[in-house]
């Protein structure tokens, strides 16, 4: 009787511990290397801070663009999976979302701030949240004219009003974190921030577009080498970066003449050597990176007003936090929203100004092309993990942060199958549903082993296509639709070529022709898992 009665003392304390909460922070168009603990000069202290205190992983993918990231990030599939890219209507039945999964064990479920996921529920209504912030109009930070609080229209900003985007999605978090804390503290939360930074326009407050005046009148190409190095010292990478890619840019943006007419003399639409541009090109250009490094910066101040919420409620320690890019920096140049207004101070709410290829180029270093590209640079994130209570950081660690490294290939997709392990919450998949398309990242935390998966990583956005296999990756661009724009006409193009990513992951050396067998049994399987998921989806 004694000795039963000591096992159950001994097993309690494993029974009570209580369920995480779950944090996940999404930023918008933002690149690898834009954060200072992935190499970049921009002032990133609070996410610096988690990356310290948790795991950076530099090996992790999403799909280079911002509706099928989401869409996998909240399912746990593919977004061919649920017939999302390109959008062909609601979701197939089998498919939920996560907050769906966690409502169940006595979840509060949060949301604030970009959605963007289409043919699944209303994110309030439908998909399992409590309470949710939600923007829909993702071109304007200063005054937003379609934006919806638990389901309710709210009043477009007006011009003029003390508002920012970026701030106003953290106090809508804060207010729902402070509202969990004194009305539901016995129970956890899941609570999911998407800011809209550093997403097209660059639009930034004048006070933090200020600190970085000057720091890029150097430009692009020095301030890349800069990163690069920082990179590799910080163990990060190891590898040549890509070459120059001057004529790769997305084929909807604003060709080099109606930039200038539309936007300013100085505009400039391609990733060419900085010291071919007039003085007038540099200084407009220093300007506008000047903007997208005060966009990070701010979203990583109103990052440390949530960590300071969390504290405040002492849920700090048993918050598993994550943060991650839904693609990688744009090289979009186009003219929307309220449009430019010529000579307008730039990052103002007059100025709409995409960052462009030779910036991108910056902020994806030192990975080949920008967001809708299934190359390095459209498809890489950096993924900070931080959880006090779970992820253990020793003093061998704080002496060498490379310990804190994980390298195994991840996905958005495994997002959901991790946090599903965290919390205890299972996934019912429906009769006929496929299983989750991806794999925990819980065994990560304690060690440096690569992941076991059944299929490689697939990635397929218009007709850009890529398979990664261990070290081996191939990829193929696509050839532009007639007339632009398109997601679901272009047509396959290039022939695959091949990478070994374990020394090359600017992916400058094609190594296809020395590999012709590996490029057929990868490009099978890219074929195979296309085919499948379609189906699964419930295409044709």
């Amino acid at each position: 009787m004694l000795r039963w009665l000591l096992l159950l003392v001994l097993t309690l304390p494993s029974l009570a511990a209580p369920r995480p909460n779950v944090l996940i922070l999404l930023a918008d168009d933002m690149g690898y290397a834009d954060l200072g603990s992935y190499g970049s000069e921009i002032r990133t202290p609070n996410l610096d801070g988690l990356a310290a205190g948790g795991l950076r992983f530099t090996d992790f993918y999403n799909t280079s663009r911002c509706w099928p990231t989401r869409t996998a990030l909240m399912s746990g599939y593919y977004p061919q999976q649920l017939r999302a890219d390109p959008p062909k209507g609601r979701h197939p039945a089998f498919a939920r979302l996560l907050p769906q999964d966690l409502k169940p064990l006595g979840y509060r479920t949060y949301h604030s701030g970009k959605w963007h996921v289409p043919g699944a529920p209303n994110s309030m209504k439908d998909g399992g949240f409590d309470r949710s912030y939600v923007i829909n109009d993702h071109d304007r930070f200063f005054n937003p004219k379609n934006h919806t609080e638990d389901g309710a229209k709210v009043p477009p900003v007006k011009p003029g009003t003390d508002f920012y985007l970026t701030t106003h999605i953290a106090d809508r978090a804060l207010d729902q974190l402070k509202e969990h804390a004194s009305k539901y503290a016995d129970k956890p939360f899941f609570s999911y921030v998407c800011f809209t930074s550093p997403h097209f326009p660059l639009q930034a407050p004048a006070g933090d577009i200020a600190k970085y005046k000057d720091a890029y009148t150097k430009g692009w190409d020095a301030i890349r080498a800069e990163r690069v190095a920082r990179l590799k010292a910080l163990g990060i990478i190891d590898c040549p970066p890509a070459d120059r890619l001057t004529d790769t840019i997305p084929p909807w943006n604003l060709k080099e003449a109606p930039l200038r007419e539309q936007i300013d003399p100085g505009e400039v639409g391609r990733n060419v050597p900085w010291d071919t541009l007039t003085p007038e090109q540099q200084k407009f250009q220093a300007a506008k990176m000047a903007v997208h490094a005060a966009m990070v910066d701010r979203m990583d101040q109103e990052i440390g007003r949530l960590i300071a919420q969390l504290k405040a409620m002492n849920a700090l320690d048993n918050t598993v936090i994550f943060f991650a890019s839904d693609n990688g920096a744009s090289a979009e140049q186009i003219n929307r929203g309220d449009k430019h207004t010529p000579g307008a101070a730039l990052g103002s709410a007059d100025s709409f100004l995409g960052l462009g290829a030779g910036w991108a180029s910056v902020a994806n270093a030192p990975f080949a092309l920008h967001k809708s590209y299934t190359h390095e640079g459209g498809i890489s994130t950096p993924l900070i993990v931080h959880w006090p209570a779970g992820i253990k950081v020793g003093a061998d660690t704080k002496a060498n942060p490379q310990l804190n490294l994980r390298r195994t290939p991840g996905h958005v997709i495994d997002l959901v199958p991790t946090i599903l392990e965290l919390t205890g919450a299972k996934r019912d998949v429906p009769a006929g549903g496929p299983p989750l398309a991806g794999v925990s990242l819980v065994p990560a935390f304690s060690s440096a082993q690569p992941l076991a998966r059944a299929q490689p990583l697939y990635f397929h956005h218009i007709n850009h296509r890529a398979l990664r296999d261990g070290r081996w990756k191939i990829v193929s661009l696509a050839k532009p639709a007639p007339g632009g724009r398109s997601n679901d006409t272009n047509a396959p193009g290039d022939a695959w070529a091949l990478y070994d990513l374990s020394t090359d992951r600017g992916e400058r050396n094609d190594v296809s022709s020395a590999n012709p067998d590996l490029v057929k049994t990868m490009s099978a399987k890219w074929e195979e898992m296309e085919k499948r998921f379609r189906a699964q989806g419930g295409e044709p």
